[in-house]
């Protein structure tokens, strides 16, 4: 069995193609079952969240990520998510992969953002704002580098340091300029995506904020009781998901305007399997407002692990599995 470390992961992860494997897998779909969500005490700390997340291609592979969501780690200098993803023989249950959760759940929800923001954002969006400084900031960067123009990114925090050293991080790996900001309103008003990847419990986007042609993504606040979108925001926006289900069902940002009645069912206009299967064009206009709420799918977690499990052993010359063939064994 593969064991892939953090550099491994990312090495065999790069956004074109896992961008492209994400929508290749939306378009197919996969079995996935709800996933196990968990709340645990932390003594003295805000609570932690434990995740299971299964799914699997039928005769091809199956996987399950372990999640551990660490609110305190902040505190401790650590990353707030600790994971692990197991990746199995659909037919035979080998195991096959053991790759590192951590750097697929950073990726792979920065490209699934970047995926949405595809169809969603303005085709010369050039300037992203991002609300958070966790290990996510730099990739979403990254991955919205990938299918847009950006040549600008505002990194704003809690913390002034960590924005800068976010900041820098970005400027260094993505070729842009890259700037910390203190004045969250400003750098959303100025922005063409404004991307929020962060643990609040309170809206930090307002909606009155936004200007016309705007592209919000929301990737953190994945509880009900999380939020980092106010009402106005929902209002003003073209409402899209990564799944319907999930997003409804688990994030804040549309949960709870679902259960207030600001937002109702059919006002999620589509998910990323519409988007990605052509049965919704995305966005309509160079003014409309459009809002993409993530909550993380299994799916995109088993189409990373996949890319990288076969890029590796590819690289090595030992691939002797991929999703055709494990479909006909």
């Amino acid at each position: 069995m593969l064991t892939l470390s953090a550099e491994e992961t990312r090495n065999a992860l790069p956004y074109d193609r896992l961008i492209e494997a994400l929508r290749s897998m939306f378009k197919a779909g996969c079995v996935m079952p709800l996933r196990h969500h968990h709340q645990m005490e932390v003594p003295g700390e805000a609570e932690a969240t434990l995740l299971l997340m299964p799914a699997w291609v039928p005769g091809a592979y199956s996987g399950v990520k372990i999640v551990n969501v660490m609110p305190g780690n902040s505190e401790r200098g650590l990353p707030a998510v600790a994971a692990q993803y197991l990746l199995s023989h659909g037919r035979t249950g080998e195991m096959l992969a053991l790759v590192d959760g951590g750097e697929l759940t950073a990726r792979r929800t920065a490209a699934a953002s970047a995926l949405a923001a595809d169809y969603l954002a303005r085709k010369d969006a050039s300037h992203l704002v991002i609300a958070g400084t966790g290990r996510v900031a730099v990739s979403l960067a990254a991955a919205h580098k990938a299918v847009r123009p950006i040549s600008k990114v505002t990194v704003w925090g809690r913390s002034l340091a960590k924005a800068e050293l976010a900041a820098s991080d970005i400027a260094q790996t993505c070729g842009v300029e890259a700037l910390a900001s203190t004045d969250l309103q400003s750098a959303v008003q100025a922005a063409d995506i404004v991307s929020a990847a962060t643990l609040s419990q309170d809206p930090l986007i307002q909606g009155s904020w936004l200007q016309p042609g705007t592209h919000v993504d929301l990737i953190g606040a994945f509880r009900p009781d999380m939020r980092e979108s106010d009402d106005e925001a929902v209002r003003r926006s073209s409402v899209f998901a990564d799944t319907r289900e999930g997003a409804s069902k688990e994030g804040g940002d549309l949960a709870q305007p679902l259960k207030s009645g600001v937002l109702q069912p059919k006002d999620v206009l589509a998910d990323l399997y519409d988007l990605c299967r052509n049965d919704h064009l995305g966005r309509r206009s160079g003014d409309e407002i459009t809002l993409f709420k993530s909550v993380g799918a299994a799916l995109e977690d088993l189409a990373g692990a996949v890319l990288a499990y076969e890029t590796v052993v590819s690289e090595r010359g030992q691939l002797g599995l991929n999703m055709r063939g494990a479909k006909a064994h």
